[in-house]
């Protein structure tokens, strides 16, 4: 039933159904440039340009693992989370599609999760070697997605409102499938329709703060310490089309018959550790007497001690997987991506119950070991607990459903 659970919820976050149903809603919305970024933005453009078949530029950027072939629309795929060379391309292209708006356009943004990394647009003098650096000391430093969103918009010319800088004078709209926990539109793709979640300062101080002001390149120093711009933001008219909560719901009421479903959190943050407490506590106090459904949503953060392969919901998976041991009857437990990815590995995240420890320790492998290694995925491959599901072609941050029967 848990991997049924999350099918629910991956459906529920249907990137073209969110775009169909927008323009149910609001059939006067326009578009003469078509620009869409991020994990969903395929199913997003194709969905868009049914509304709006006469748009003279139709462009989309998405991971590698979600390319597309749309009949009339040029189709680019970048890295993520890392940025490369391509993404760099991509962004160029975005940038001279929007330079070359005039008054008599109209630009229609569909923005989607990951296009943060997707699109690189570095600020002047940097470079994308200068970019790729800080990505990966803000992957590994332990920071939340709004925190890292707010850096990396004082970095791009794309990212906190610089869509609109260079779409002006042409208004724009937003259609926003939101990953991030509370949805704050600014933190979805590093807000490339909306506001920055802060200035130069701010992000200065969280870089000081936590030890990675003095490992970043020196370019990128330079234009942290610069004075922000002092010119206003040019207005969108930004839509919140799909979220996270959305597809909690979709899963609370898939939930079998004869069983207790309650969502427990949508706001599940936090290291990865903290959260699997949270996670373990909540299966301790559900009533012992009704097969229970413990829902949870968020987007909880891994800090690297080790250099293993895996991602936040197979650490959160393997750990919760240590802390149920002994723990009541018949469990399984759920953590996965609705992107279909965790971390820079095939999988979704994982599902384990109460034999995982036992079926790693069978395969020959120290799951402590490798947990202190950062090595998830070596452990669950190893119990045969992996959560594939390819690329699903949308993002919605993650999903946990605990099971007790």
């Amino acid at each position: 039933m848990a991997q049924r659970l999350f099918a629910a919820a991956v459906s529920a976050a249907d990137p073209a159904l969110a775009v169909r149903r927008h323009f149910q809603r609001h059939p006067d919305t326009g578009g003469t440039i078509l620009v869409a970024v991020g994990k969903a933005a395929p199913a997003m453009l194709a969905e868009a340009m049914v509304h709006l078949p006469d748009a003279r530029i139709a462009l989309a950027v998405t991971h590698e693992g979600n390319a597309a072939d749309i009949p009339g629309a040029r189709v680019l795929t970048a890295s993520h989370p890392v940025p490369n060379e391509a993404g760099l391309r991509a962004g160029r292209e975005i940038l001279a599609a929007l330079d070359g708006a005039g008054p008599g356009d109209r630009v229609l943004a569909l923005i989607s999760g990951g296009g943060s990394a997707l699109i690189p647009a570095p600020r002047a003098p940097l470079t994308l070697a200068d970019k790729q650096a800080v990505n990966r000391l803000l992957l590994a430093s332990g920071l939340d997605i709004t925190a890292m969103n707010l850096i990396r918009q004082q970095l791009s010319e794309l990212k906190g409102g610089g869509f609109l800088r260079h779409a002006a004078p042409a208004p724009v709209t937003g259609l926003i499938l939101s990953d991030v926990i509370g949805n704050e539109l600014g933190a979805v793709a590093s807000g490339p329709t909306s506001a920055p979640l802060g200035n130069r300062a701010q992000a200065r101080k969280l870089l000081q703060d936590n030890g990675i002001w003095d490992r970043l390149p020196d370019a990128v120093r330079q234009v942290l310490d610069a004075p922000d711009s002092a010119a206003p933001l040019p207005a969108a008219e930004n839509y919140l089309i799909g979220s996270n909560e959305q597809s909690l719901h979709a899963m609370r009421d898939v939930v079998a018959p004869g069983w207790a479903a309650r969502i427990v959190s949508d706001r599940l943050e936090g290291d990865v550790a903290e959260a699997a407490a949270l996670i373990v506590q909540a299966a301790r106090e559900a009533p012992p007497d009704r097969p229970t459904a413990l829902i949870f949503g968020g987007e909880t953060t891994v800090t690297l001690r080790g250099n293993g392969k895996g991602g936040r919901n197979q650490e959160l998976a393997l750990r919760v997987a240590d802390a149920m041991q002994g723990q009541r009857g018949d469990w399984v437990f759920l953590s996965g991506g609705t992107d279909g990815r965790d971390g820079p590995t095939d999988a979704a995240g994982g599902v384990v119950d109460g034999g995982t420890m036992a079926r790693i320790a069978a395969a020959g492998a120290d799951a402590q070991a490798l947990l202190a290694n950062n090595d998830s995925h070596a452990a669950l491959a190893a119990a045969g607990d992996l959560l594939l599901t390819g690329a699903t072609g949308t993002n919605v941050a993650d999903v946990q459903v605990m099971l007790l029967n």
